[in-house]
């Protein structure tokens, strides 16, 4: 489409000559010569090509009545009048540029060009922002099991307190909800850093700190300043990094490595953990006043296993975001399908509903996913006990275990950070069982 221009001129053979040059590079023009006339056909505008001296009325007033009207349309001002003083007068009261009369046609477009850029980039920006607030609105965590509405409920009350919550998805809700949702959100991921890095990583470090260390840098907290921190997998930090959150939390302050200047900071700390911390704090492995210094509003996500009338809803969601990537018509799930996915037990979460409904549909051949479609894990579920055999007939304790931390590298693909998680284990404890399996290497 064309893009319009409102010219504010009342000198009329300036307006004429304005006017046949704008439409001649393919613009619409609407003109008036008086800012009253001009405020009744303003709103339709992409750009406001106005003089600084109108009569009745000053320019700087007529932008003032502009912004309140349409706050959006670029305004530029011409003047024959032009000093510094005026033109940052005219900036600071929501110009975009200023042109000094006389002005060469060719100067004209190239401040109409970039206004009309200006009001492009403002417009994109603006439709981004409002896409991330769509995609962090609590209806886009998929759920409607009375355990997940508690969840959403508790989200939405605590976005303006100083909850710690889990989940990453939850986490992101909390801070664009917040009022530090133009601030930074800072997503640290404590089974991913090496422990002789996660010092440096979270606090920064000074030049000369350690062999490498060529220049200063700032750590996680620091970036987050007057943001959010997202801990994920807490229950993974070692001891000493420990002590160091805790006095973050408690007296908003740290050193970076190398340093004896104490920084200060202001931060909301989320953290996040698949660990029991109560099973921790007893094993000695995690320490109880920091526990109690995150335990504020806790959050506990239901299994999918537990909250099963989710599935068909998630399932649905997972169809229609997969769908286009996957090149196919599939539109709708069976029933036959849907009762297949729901009466699954899914070890691995939500994470391995979206995996399945991705597999069916790249496989499907047809525009509903059927019962055939979906191709689930065959490992069979551990079956309960009973009041004769603990573990599988057969098979000596030691055998079982090695049996099930073999079964969770499969599921996890060998990383052992994940495998640590879907048993529960720290990853220490994890690598102490595979030494003793001989499998550490």
């Amino acid at each position: 489409m064309k893009k319009r221009i409102l010219v504010v001129e009342d000198e009329e053979k300036l307006r004429r000559v304005i006017e046949l040059q704008l439409i001649s590079a393919g613009f619409d023009v609407d003109k008036a010569g008086t800012a009253e006339e001009a405020l009744k056909i303003v709103d339709r505008a992409d750009l406001v090509l106005t003089d600084l001296k109108l009569p009745n009325m000053d320019g700087l007033e007529f932008l003032g009545l502009i912004r309140r009207q349409n706050s959006l349309v670029p305004v530029v001002m011409m003047t024959a009048y032009g000093t510094v003083e005026t033109a940052v007068e005219a900036m600071k009261a929501g110009a975009t540029d200023f042109l000094l009369k006389p002005f060469s046609l060719d100067h004209l477009m190239q401040v109409v060009h970039k206004g009309l850029e200006m009001r492009a980039l403002r417009d994109e920006n603006r439709q981004l922002k409002a896409e991330l607030g769509r995609r962090y609105e609590f209806d886009n965590i998929i759920g409607r099991s009375a355990a997940m509405q508690e969840i959403f409920d508790t989200v939405e009350r605590v976005a303006s307190a100083t909850p710690a919550a889990p989940t990453a998805r939850a986490a992101r809700a909390i801070h664009f909800h917040s009022p530090r949702r133009d601030k930074p959100l800072v997503k640290i991921n404590c089974t991913a850093i090496p422990e002789n890095l996660m010092e440096s990583e979270l606090f920064g470090y000074e030049k000369g700190a350690f062999t490498g260390a060529n220049t200063s840098k700032p750590g996680k907290f620091e970036l987050a300043d007057t943001g959010t921190v997202f801990l994920d997998e807490i229950g993974d930090v070692p001891g000493p990094i420990q002590v160091k959150l805790l006095r973050v939390l408690q007296e908003r302050e740290f050193e970076r490595l190398g340093s004896n200047v104490t920084r200060h900071i202001d931060v909301r700390v989320i953290a996040a953990t698949n660990q029991d911390l109560r099973a921790a704090l007893e094993q000695g492995t995690f320490r109880e006043d920091l526990y109690y210094r995150l335990n504020v509003v806790p959050l506990n996500i239901p299994a999918l296993r537990e909250r099963k009338q989710d599935i068909p809803f998630l399932a649905s969601h997972f169809l229609k975001k997969l769908a286009p990537d996957a090149g196919c018509h599939v539109e709708s799930i069976t029933d036959a399908a849907m009762e297949k996915l729901v009466s699954y037990h899914w070890p691995g979460n939500v994470r391995e509903l979206e995996n399945v409904i991705e597999r069916s549909l790249v496989m499907a051949k047809g525009t509903s996913l059927d019962a055939s479609d979906i191709k689930l894990e065959s490992a069979p579920r551990v079956k309960p006990r009973d009041e004769t055999h603990f573990i599988p007939e057969g098979m000596t304790l030691d055998t079982y275990e090695q049996d099930i931390i073999r079964e969770a590298l499969r599921r996890a693909d060998g990383n052992k950070s994940q495998a640590a998680r879907l048993l529960g284990l720290t990853r220490n404890a994890l690598r102490y069982r595979l030494t003793q399996m001989g499998l550490e290497s």
